[in-house]
């Protein structure tokens, strides 16, 4: 194990085990695009309406009793927010969420309804980490980062030995939502013989980039805008990152157009309310930018999407 990667497959089989009776067993569906037969592992049905809920289970339930006492802090557009939200609520820890100030008002006050508090920020001009450390220094709370950390990244990847366990089988490739990359680097943990691809919106491609140049590379300095809220990572961590290279992980990016046709096909064809960044996965399938093969699973990870929004899209709004 090397400094840089403190967590194993190993890992991630623990924290399978430690959240079992805490999460749902997501479905797994079969779905046909262009006529080649491929699975959608439905994360936007898990509790919380997000994969999210796992990593947070997992580090929560690893805190010390003193560490509990303090409470902890965490940072996200959302879905991260919800899930340590919920896990804290259940264990009667105090949580502080530092979310920004545009994140979709579905996700603020489902966060808000799970007894946590919110700070918000300036997406464009104040820094989510700092914020989080300085209300960390203040209180004592241990900071639950959205996925660079161990114990996260090894609840993240319980998604990847539930689809080995559903199929029967390790599937041949893996089509993942990719922010900070801890759900695409908790399932290449978890099926270590299976492609894995990497998908993100235009734009905010990093891990992909950073990939390519065999180094991290953040988001530029103005990124477009982007209707997938919940991948709007300026920058991967080391743990992520090596995860994936590790792995020769594949990565490509979609346009916003490509999103609102996969929600669209995802309620048309399954009924699965599905928000951008949960459908970024199955647009690249129906775009047509990963060759169709045999086997291939793309995660659905998200469905926390505003309604009026969602209703929007699905009517053909482009």
């Amino acid at each position: 194990m090397s400094e840089t990667v403190p967590v194993e497959r190993k890992d991630v089989v623990a924290a399978a085990e430690r959240i079992a009776g805490s999460v749902l067993k997501t479905p797994l569906i079969e779905t046909m695009i262009r006529g080649h037969r491929l699975w959608l592992k439905c994360e936007c049905l898990q509790t919380g309406g997000a994969f999210k809920l796992r990593g947070a289970t997992n580090r929560l339930l690893l805190l010390s009793p003193e560490e509990r006492a303090w409470g902890v802090v965490a940072f996200s557009s959302g879905n991260h927010a919800q899930g340590v939200a919920i896990a804290a609520n259940r264990l009667g820890i105090a949580a502080t969420i530092v979310m920004p100030s545009d994140a979709p008002r579905i996700k603020i006050d489902a966060t808000r309804a799970q007894g946590a508090e919110i700070v918000f920020f300036d997406r464009a001009h104040d820094s989510r980490e700092a914020i989080a450390a300085r209300i960390a220094g203040e209180s004592g709370a241990t900071v639950v980062p959205s996925f660079d950390d161990p114990h996260v990244v090894a609840g993240q990847g319980s998604v990847g030995l539930e689809i080995a366990e559903q199929l029967g089988e390790t599937p041949r490739r893996i089509v993942i939502p990719t922010g900070g990359g801890g759900l695409a680097s908790g399932i290449a943990l978890a099926c270590g013989q299976a492609e894995i691809v990497c998908v993100e919106p235009e734009g905010w491609d990093d891990m992909g980039r950073s990939l390519e140049a065999g180094e991290i590379i953040p988001v530029g300095s103005n990124p477009p805008p982007t209707l997938c809220d919940a991948l709007q990572t300026p920058r991967v961590s080391p743990i992520t990152f090596a995860i994936l290279r590790e792995r020769d992980a594949l990565a490509l990016a979609v346009t916003e157009a490509e999103v609102r046709e996969a929600m669209r096909f995802a309620w048309r064809e399954h009924g699965l309310t599905v928000e951008p960044g949960g459908s970024v996965a199955l647009a690249a399938l129906l775009a047509g930018k990963i060759e169709m093969v045999e086997g291939t699973v793309a995660v659905v990870s998200g469905g926390n999407v505003d309604p009026e929004l969602h209703v929007r899209i699905i009517g053909g709004e482009n």
